[in-house]
Formats: C-alpha cells, structure tokens, sequence
C-alpha cells in the first residue's frame, strides 16, 4: 500500500534521551493517515481468511516473510526512520505478530519481558506496536513500567491461565504495577519499546476490537541461538550487516500468501 510523501520522522534528541532512560516512546508522528489506515483494515480480512483449522490470530506470527502487504508495513520508511533514532544505522527486522482482542474478549498479556522470550544476544532490539484500532484503557491497551529495562532480565514463571495469550509471566514482587504508565493510541499511531521494557495488558470487556501488529527490530549485531530457533530469519532494513550472523530471507511478491518455510540450510546461516 502506497503512502503519502512526508518528511522524515528522525527521532529528536530529547525522544532518544526519553526512550533510553524510560524504555519506551509514546506521542509520535502518525505512520498512517486515517485513509491509509481504513485501507489497511480492508485488507486484514484477507489476513484472517488464511488461519488453518485450530489456529487464531495469537498464530499469526512472522507473515511478513511471505506476505507483501504486512512486508511493505515493516518496512515503512515512516516507521524505519523512529527505528534507526534508536538502533542507529545498521539493523533488521525479524518479527512480527498480530495482537488482536476482539470487543467482549476476556484474553490478556501477562506481565513479561519480551527479551525473555527470544535466543537472542545481545538485548539490542525495538517493538515498534502499530494500532490497527484505537486503543486505550477501555479496550485493553498496554501498559508498561517506566525504567524497568534498565534492571537486567528478571525471571519469568509458567502462567497456568486459558485467558492468557503467552504462558510465561514475571514473578510478583519483581515491580510495581503502581508505576505503570497507559499506553494510549489512534489508529495509525505506534509506541516504540526496550526488549526488556516490564508490559502487559488486560482483557477488553468494551465494544470495540482491540488489534495491533508489533514488529520487532534488531541491531546487526544481534544474533539468534538457531540451536533454539532454526528458522530465524530477517530482512536487513537500513545499512550493512558487517557481523555475517544472520540469514537473510527473499523478499515476498504474493500479496497475503502463506506458505510452509523450509529453512534454509545451516551454512546459509554462517
């Protein structure tokens, strides 16, 4: 989907001073007018009409690796400039993953560290959460705790919940919910966060659906574990990758197709 000419979105100085000391950014430019935005909702369906039997949208994770219409959001000039504020000149995208609760749903996303979750050294990686919808306190929007990346990773525990969208949660007592700032968005609008950044959120018992689409962005430097994930693939987004560390895939050229990924073989990986 093609988007309208505007200038550059570099981050300010006091933006990068901002996410470095609190982990996370909110009130930025918007990535999407609200026509873009409508578009970009027209098309979801198509998304969600490729869902097999016994899958939900907790399963639509790393499309963007054979669909042009979720490739073309990752790579988002708009949203790469914010990125490289952060990551600096050289960096990749791997992830991504549709965050969908729809009007009167009881799922939630427990405390975590996303960083937690990821064979992935060293932490050097940003979400950008792009709002599908509007989001707020009324529908289950993020919340997350001002600071807690600079404490290190903290130890995660099984959450034994079917409500839960992930199974792993930090342990109580690790932080204050107290501290926890709101996380509020337009459609169109994105926050930016630290992998190690404490966040969570609740159900949505409101009449309005709740999606959102995290991508994940990493510094050339990063590498994954493929002993822990074999088919970890990225696209470089900006610069060179002068460290060989990761597999870098085809860019796709169906528009929402999916596919079964074979992963490409192990010299490939370096």
């Amino acid at each position: 989907m093609s988007t309208t000419q505007t200038p550059s979105r570099q981050l300010t100085d006091r933006q990068r001073e901002a996410y470095l000391r609190d982990g996370y950014l909110l009130g930025l430019p918007p990535i999407y007018t609200a026509e873009e935005m409508a578009g970009l909702n027209a098309e979801l369906p198509h998304l969600l009409a490729l869902l097999r039997p016994g899958e939900t949208t907790n399963d639509m994770r790393e499309w963007h690796h054979e669909s042009a219409f979720l490739y073309e959001i990752v790579m988002n000039p708009r949203i790469l400039d914010l990125v490289e504020g952060i990551l600096g000149p050289n960096f990749y995208v791997w992830g991504s993953h549709f965050f969908i609760k729809p009007a009167h749903s009881a799922g939630t996303v427990p405390w975590h560290q996303d960083a937690y979750y990821w064979p992935l050294s060293p932490c050097n990686t940003v979400t950008a959460w792009l709002a599908f919808d509007d989001v707020d306190e009324v529908n289950g929007g993020m919340k997350l705790i001002p600071g807690s990346h600079r404490g290190g990773i903290i130890k995660h525990r099984q959450r034994d919940d079917d409500k839960a969208v992930i199974k792993l949660e930090l342990e109580e007592g690790t932080f204050n919910v107290d501290d926890a700032v709101q996380f509020r968005l337009k459609a169109g609008e994105i926050s930016l966060h630290d992998d190690r950044a404490i966040h969570g959120s609740q159900a949505n018992p409101s009449d309005r659906r709740r999606a959102g689409l995290t991508i994940r962005y990493s510094g050339t430097n990063v590498k994954a574990d493929v002993g822990k994930s074999p088919e970890f693939t990225a696209h470089l987004c900006r610069g060179v990758d002068t460290y060989g560390h990761t597999y870098y895939g085809p860019v796709p050229t169906q528009r929402y197709g999916r596919k079964e990924r074979t992963p490409p073989e192990p010299a490939a990986r370096n």
